[in-house]
């Protein structure tokens, strides 16, 4: 079972889809579990506050270092098999192969997410957390790169999904895909399912998936 740490400021944000459809059912059937820590409840600012101005100015705050790193050493202890993660526009881009080794690799994974500015750096050099991007853009926060790490990862986990055939990176998916009725009618006009579909020539179908693949 893979166990994910979340450091959010806003957990709302993301767990309302992580407890839906085939991550919640994971989570229910101890594939992975799910756990999250806001760093407002480590600061020791009585006022509860974790963002502030940075060094050489600029616009916006940063979150403290101290908040979130007390933050993680709540959520993994003395426990060694982690895997920390920051999300960065720079960092290595994540893909199937990065979801694939987590998969079968990780126990624990830690993922930070940042928001204003961004995270004071300290905490990534003291952690030795390693930079993920999700895309060549910049969120708002890291709540989101957080859970597309976690769907992706998880999907990739024996028994997740149905059917291992259903994951389309292993096997010959077409961006097109049909269901009945086989002729549908959409304000006069009709809409028909292609006839190699209809066919019954795997054949012929694989070819029509390889093409519009």
């Amino acid at each position: 079972m893979i166990h994910f740490h979340i450091i959010t400021l806003f957990p709302e944000s993301i767990e309302g889809y992580l407890k839906s459809s085939i991550i919640g059912r994971a989570e229910k059937d101890k594939k992975i579990k799910i756990s999250y820590y806001n760093p407002r409840d480590f600061t020791k600012d009585r006022h509860k506050r974790v963002d502030r101005r940075p060094y050489g100015g600029g616009p916006g705050m940063v979150l403290e270092a101290e908040a979130v790193l007390r933050a993680v050493e709540k959520a993994v202890g003395k426990k060694k098999d982690v895997v920390t993660i920051f999300f960065s526009p720079g960092g290595k881009e994540f893909n199937t192969k990065v979801a694939k080794s987590l998969s079968k690799n990780a126990k624990h994974v830690v993922l930070i997410a940042g928001h204003y500015e961004g995270v004071d750096a300290r905490v990534r050099k003291i952690l030795k957390a390693k930079e993920i991007s999700v895309g060549p853009y910049v969120l708002t926060g890291g709540e989101l790169p957080s859970a597309i790490l976690i769907d992706a990862t998880t999907r990739q986990i024996k028994g997740v999904l149905g059917n291992y055939s259903s994951l389309e990176e292993g096997r010959v998916a077409s961006k097109d895909v049909y269901t009945r009725p086989e002729v549908f009618r959409w304000k006069g006009k009709e809409y028909k399912v292609p006839k190699v579909l209809l066919s019954g020539h795997h054949k012929e179908i694989e070819k029509w998936r390889h093409k519009k693949s």
